[in-house]
């Protein structure tokens, strides 16, 4: 029998759970950011809510995955020492 795909087992950081957590927390962080910064900024037209939620959104996605990157990385170090 075949083994069952949905099972890994990454040598170091697992990037699929990297990329599903960073996919999540953006959404859940992102969208109120941007909804509260959005408040103090004037925006006039809609081309204007969407360039500025695509550049609010950018860097909240930017500093999500490095931050899940990070952790990821050091939860797979510490797992190699033990």
């Amino acid at each position: 029998m075949p083994a069952r795909v949905e099972t890994t087992d990454p040598d170091g950081v697992d990037y699929g759970w990297v990329m599903q957590v960073t996919f999540v927390a953006t959404i859940v962080v992102g969208a109120p950011v941007v909804a509260v910064a959005s408040a103090f900024v004037d925006l006039a037209s809609w081309g204007a809510r969407a360039a500025f939620a695509i550049r609010v959104g950018a860097v909240v996605w930017f500093v999500t995955a490095v931050g899940v990157y990070g952790y990821a990385r050091r939860r797979s170090s510490r797992s190699e020492t033990d």
